[in-house]
């Protein structure tokens, strides 16, 4: 699984920590258009593919990760929205591998038309969520070419 990130955590943490208030709209749009929207216009499909937000729950009344997906669209790239919800609502911040590993995250998929998608969330620390994710996927019959994050928080 190739995984992208567009800045290292400690570059973006404060701006990573609004997104569950209301400013994190704001700063997860700007974010969006100078690191997601960039790339997408960059990159090039030859057949439509999905853009999944990992688990778009909205929460101050927006979704940052539905944010991030959307800023994707071009005529080839299709955000699908609310495709992939966790059905575990545990915090994973601040959490070990361990505590990732043992306390899954569920992903229920819901129905699709696409077979190969992109997947986006807006950090990557240890790659639990982002390998349960393509796994769940992949067990579907979908196909995940890559994902995009932006940040990430490995070393």
């Amino acid at each position: 699984m190739e995984v992208i990130s567009f800045y290292k955590y400690d570059e973006i943490k404060e701006l990573l920590h609004t997104k569950h208030t209301p400013l994190g709209y704001h700063v997860f749009t700007i974010l969006a258009k100078i690191s997601l929207k960039h790339f997408a216009k960059e990159f090039s499909v030859t057949k439509p593919v999905a853009v999944l937000g990992i688990d778009e729950q909205i929460i101050q009344g927006y979704s940052h990760t539905a944010i991030l997906a959307h800023s994707l669209k071009t005529a080839l790239l299709r955000p699908c929205h609310g495709k992939l919800l966790a059905k575990n609502r545990l915090s994973y911040s601040g959490k070990s591998k361990s505590f990732r590993q043992n306390n899954p995250r569920n992903f229920e998929v819901a129905p699709f038309s696409y077979e190969t998608l992109i997947l986006v969330d807006d950090i990557v620390t240890t790659g639990t969520t982002l390998n349960e994710a393509v796994e769940t996927l992949r067990k579907k019959k979908k196909q995940t070419l890559l994902c995009l994050t932006l940040a990430t928080a490995k070393h």
